[in-house]
């Protein structure tokens, strides 16, 4: 095993995340989830504006619960990546100042880990947006095309994304294209549009996105008893809120092959990104594009030659 992951405990918004475990840990509790970082926690999903009045655990902090400043350095001290996401809706342009704050923290600190100091959590979900990124209901899907078409995808910049998507897509798709973050985005096409998620890999650049699944193959998560709809392969909790995917990565793959990637930009989108941001050696042949092309017909077939 590679290592492991933590969905928060510092979420602003939890999202599809059991409510239970969302908490503001005290500094001994951030001490100790630190040091998990040497049995191969990976990177943990917080919130940049936690502390911000639109969060769910706002006015709760005490002298015992430290800020960014603190928990930042303590984190990647032990190699402990922090990923950005569940984000708050009420002031999106103070949310995406945090994304740079916390991205300039992270540089600034002490790394005691190998490949990406920040990654984040899937891009487009769970934060402010100015745009529809998912057609997830036979209603949506109805004026699908027109809202595409309408957004102009091929003229996008990373210039122009604040004033296309909103400041806080714009703040990690910036930062993701200047190498300073490891942006994560879902290919499944029901989290993001598939036609908005491969551009965004473009403007960022392949080498700096990573394809990302939440596949959950049971009906109960964290507790939460789990549910699908007619519309979409989605798992729901209760109050409709969105709590995993269905998926599985061969088709994500077989999706971003199917929009244009092939070839090196395919690979680092599927494995380079990933291997680099967590610090995994890739073996040479990997990058035969020969090779890599074999094997992802293979999974792509099910696993079947």
């Amino acid at each position: 095993m590679v290592g492991i992951a933590l969905e928060g405990p510092l979420l602003a918004s939890h999202g599809g995340t059991p409510a239970a475990t969302v908490w503001l840990p005290t500094r001994d509790e951030w001490e100790r989830l630190a040091r998990l970082g040497d049995y191969g926690l990976k990177y943990m999903v917080l919130s940049p504006d936690t502390f911000g009045p639109d969060s769910d655990l706002y006015g709760q902090a005490t002298k015992r619960h430290p800020g960014f400043e603190w928990i930042l350095p303590e984190l990647l001290g032990h190699g402990v990546r922090p990923a950005l996401g569940h984000f708050t809706r009420g002031d999106p342009a103070r949310s995406a100042a945090q994304v740079t704050e916390l991205v300039d923290l992270a540089w600034d600190s002490e790394w005691n880990g190998t490949g990406a100091r920040v990654v984040t959590d899937h891009l487009f979900n769970d934060m402010p947006l100015d745009i529809r990124h998912a057609f997830r209901s036979s209603r949506a899907r109805a004026t699908r095309d027109a809202v595409i078409a309408s957004y102009d995808l091929p003229g996008w910049t990373i210039d122009t994304m604040d004033q296309i998507a909103g400041p806080v897509p714009a703040a990690i798709m910036s930062a993701a294209a200047a190498g300073r973050i490891a942006a994560c985005i879902n290919f499944d096409g029901e989290h993001v549009d598939l036609a908005i998620a491969t551009r965004a890999a473009e403007l960022m650049g392949p080498g700096n996105a990573m394809m990302m699944t939440d596949r959950c193959d049971s009906a109960r998560l964290g507790g939460q008893e789990l549910h699908h709809t007619e519309e979409n392969g989605l798992w729901y909790q209760d109050g409709g809120i969105v709590a995993a995917g269905s998926q599985p990565l061969a088709r994500q793959m077989d999706n971003a092959r199917r929009h244009g990637f092939a070839g090196d930009p395919l690979f680092q989108l599927v494995a380079g990104t990933a291997h680099h941001a967590f610090g995994i050696s890739v073996a040479d042949s990997a990058h035969d594009p020969a090779v890599f092309d074999a094997d992802l017909a293979y999974w792509a077939g099910g696993g079947q030659s």
